[in-house]
């Protein structure tokens, strides 16, 4: 089953987010370490469109689904990724119907957006093939996730999780807690409460729910809470971690 069907169905997905090693061979090393995904961070990594559009490559031919963090709401940056080869796109700093409404549009091909056409390019791997059947493919399998990790956000959660054409809604955690006037306190009553309420919203909507995690524990808790779509960060974190380890 490809990512987008599970990421439908709300099945258990497990990748890894890419901060700062933008190497060739990452994508094949999770794909060695039982990654489905992989998200390459814009938003606060140096990567470059061009940097992505060869990680995408490598990515698809071991089959591992590239998707990209983009740094801002932009039909630039959504319709530039998915040409280059993303499975799908994830946006940070989502507040409102709107801007989610904005994403949706700027990834589907008319008449469910306003993505601009062009093919025989990466994101359909070169190949000459019927542009409306390319088209139609592409509208029902790229990816889009939503980050809710503003007060905002999450007062317009259950509006936002409504929209079709959102696939998930990730949770930014340490920027919630910031919003919501708890900085890392992930054991607040407030913060739990916040989550519970994504996922309600989720379960309502039918759409998967997503975070970050840094450690089996917290693997294992997110998913009780709820959590389908998980992915595991920072590299930089685990490396040095593991280096520590050694080496005390």
């Amino acid at each position: 089953m490809d990512l987008k069907n599970k990421i439908r169905s709300n099945e258990q997905t497990r990748g890894a987010m890419i901060f700062e090693f933008f190497s060739p061979g990452i994508p094949i090393i999770l794909k060695n370490a039982g990654c489905e995904f992989i998200i390459f961070d814009m938003e606060h990594g140096g990567l470059s469109l061009e940097q992505f559009k060869t990680l995408a490559s490598i990515s698809n031919a071991n089959k591992i689904a590239p998707l990209i963090r983009i740094p801002e709401v932009s039909y630039n940056y959504v319709a530039r990724a998915l040409d280059l080869g993303a499975s799908g796109i994830m946006v940070p700093m989502i507040n409102t119907p709107e801007d989610a409404l904005k994403i949706v549009n700027s990834s589907k091909y008319p008449p469910h957006g306003k993505r601009g056409a062009g093919f025989g390019f990466a994101h359909d791997n070169y190949i000459n093939q019927s542009p409306l059947s390319y088209m139609e493919k592409a509208n029902n399998s790229n990816i889009n996730i939503i980050q809710i990790e503003t007060k905002t956000a999450l007062e317009n959660v259950r509006e936002i999780a409504s929209i079709g054409g959102v696939d998930c809604l990730w949770v930014g955690h340490f920027d919630l807690t910031n919003f919501l006037g708890i900085p890392g306190d992930f054991t607040s009553k407030i913060y739990l409460n916040a989550i519970n309420e994504i996922v309600f919203a989720a379960d309502l909507y039918n759409k998967s729910v997503g975070i970050m995690v840094n450690s089996k524990k917290e693997l294992e808790t997110y998913s009780k809470l709820g959590f389908n779509m998980i992915a595991v960060g920072t590299e930089m974190n685990i490396l040095s971690r593991s280096i520590s380890q050694i080496l005390e």
